[in-house]
């Protein structure tokens, strides 16, 4: 909205980092945000566009999607406990060719589980950090990071960062 845009145009930023101009919106960008080119618009604390939500995830709904991570936990954990319970083993052809989709079913909650849960793990360790995928992954070419004398500038002590994020 509006009121968006003009903070945006007026947040202040430390004296010896300049504020950068978007190359699509024309906007100033604070520090930390981000022009997401898949959605045309720039992102606020911007952490990377999830294509399993097909949205970016930044400042506004960054909990949300670690609360979404942790219901996904949740669910595959569930599932994986019914598909589990299911499978009664017996050493017989017959056998396999009636849980066969039942094994399949079995061996993707699996795979789906190790990877929400590697998500999860990460997010809330780069939480705990007080950084962003996007920070991470690329801090080398941000400018306000580049140039900073710490390694991360935002980061205020594990209990603080966690306390900031979800409260």
């Amino acid at each position: 909205g509006k009121s968006e845009e003009q903070s945006m145009v007026t947040s202040p930023v430390p004296g010896n980092i300049k504020m950068r101009r978007c190359g699509y919106c024309m906007v100033k960008q604070p520090m930390r945000a981000k022009h997401c080119q898949l959605c045309q618009h720039c992102v606020r604390r911007y952490d990377h566009h999830c294509p399993w939500i097909e949205n970016c995830v930044g400042e506004k709904n960054h909990p949300l999607f670690i609360v979404y991570l942790s219901v996904q936990l949740v669910v595959l954990l569930w599932a994986w406990y019914i598909a589990w319970s299911g499978l009664h083993f017996e050493q017989s052809w017959d056998w396999l060719q009636h849980n066969v989709f039942l094994i399949i079913s079995f061996l993707l909650i699996v795979v789906f589980t190790v990877v929400d849960l590697l998500l999860l793990i990460s997010h809330l360790y780069l939480v705990s950090c007080n950084t962003t995928t996007w920070e991470f992954m690329s801090h080398h070419r941000i400018s306000y990071l580049k140039h900073s004398e710490l390694e991360n500038p935002f980061d205020q002590g594990v209990i603080l960062n966690l306390w900031r994020f979800f409260c």
